[in-house]
């Protein structure tokens, strides 16, 4: 077993009056941090905060006034276990607001959070929402003033990019806007919006945000793939907490590796291969239950490709389970081809 070098005291994270311990959080993603992610997370353990994928609040309202079912991205909400945070977009305060107000009181969530960092075409060019309003720090602040308003006295965070473009970095305006509305904590997506995912997050330009934030605690994100990374980020860039986002889709137990860590206990190692299928196995098990076979086996497809990655064989593998459709076909593709390890 790996062995880290302790820091020297690792404090909990407080969101509000929430304490997160360890201040190690899930990030929100959209079509895959749904409740049967989540479960697989929790028994894993690790993680000091849980995030649903992020909810369209324009449609949250839609479903309400058509009496359809509440959003799907919300699977599991009202019964599952606190501390849990629910990521929600749009660009219209009072909209953001009802939603927002609605999760607090209704649902009894433990965080609402305001995605402005989403770089998606739909959400950001079209919807003018998510990471365009990075170029508006005065609009992010009308937004947050009023859901924190709203949702009083359950905290309310932002999660951001540096930037829409390398030459339009507005994280430190932004940071300021936000705290100044009220935020709880903010959450720092080291990546401009016109990356998406490429290159590497600038943790240096995370760090610098610190030094103007008054109360507000800074999460940082992007590429912790290691418990080691984990440590490296307290160590090196002074954050309150750190977000590891999608290094955990086929590595759940990575949130367990990440804390013994920052404990200078002993790293856990990676599961075995039997016991990564049965991960797997239990993942579509809770998909199917909430979805059916039909649509849980599809939706599981990508899940299979994403415990797949980093393995030799995994091309291999991908191409088979990309074409399952039915309960069998999955669970003998896991079983005859899932890859070896790397």
């Amino acid at each position: 077993m790996l062995l880290a070098e302790p820091l020297p005291q690792i404090k909990p994270l407080f969101i509000g009056p929430l304490k997160v311990d360890p201040p190690i959080l899930q990030a929100p993603m959209a079509g895959y941090t749904n409740f049967a992610f989540r479960q697989i997370v929790r028994e894993y353990g690790g993680a000091g905060l849980l995030a649903t994928e992020m909810v369209s609040a324009r449609g949250f309202v839609w479903m309400d006034q058509n009496e359809a079912e509440h959003p799907e991205r919300l699977w599991g909400v009202k019964e599952e276990p606190r501390p849990l945070a629910v990521q929600m977009w749009d660009n219209d305060p009072e909209t953001l607001a009802k939603v927002g107000n609605r999760l607090a009181h209704e649902y009894k969530v433990s965080v609402v959070d305001i995605n402005f960092g989403c770089p998606v075409r739909d959400v950001a060019e079209r919807a003018h929402s998510g990471s365009y309003l990075l170029k508006f720090p005065e609009r992010i602040h009308a937004i947050v003033s009023r859901v924190v308003e709203a949702c009083r006295p359950t905290p309310v965070t932002a999660k951001i990019r540096l930037g829409c473009s390398r030459d339009q970095i507005t994280a430190i305006d932004v940071a300021q806007a936000v705290e100044s509305a009220g935020a709880a904590a903010l959450t720092v997506h080291g990546r401009v919006a016109a990356d998406f995912f490429k290159g590497t997050a600038d943790w240096n330009r995370i760090a610098e945000i610190k030094v103007h934030l008054k109360r507000m605690p800074l999460i940082g994100n992007g590429d912790l793939d290691s418990a080691e990374k984990v440590v490296e980020a307290f160590r090196r860039y002074n954050v309150d907490g750190v977000m590891i986002a999608r290094a955990s889709l086929g590595r759940p137990w990575l949130f367990r590796q990440a804390v013994a860590a920052l404990r200078g206990e002993p790293i856990p190692p990676e599961p075995t291969l039997e016991e990564q299928k049965e991960c797997m196995r239990r993942h579509y098990e809770l998909v199917c239950q909430r979805f059916g076979e039909e649509k849980g086996t599809v939706l599981m497809r990508k899940f299979g490709c994403n415990y797949a990655q980093g393995k030799h064989g995994a091309r291999f593998f991908r191409t088979h389970v990309a074409g399952v459709s039915t309960r069998q076909e999955f669970l003998d593709v896991v079983e005859k081809h899932f890859p070896r390890e790397a």
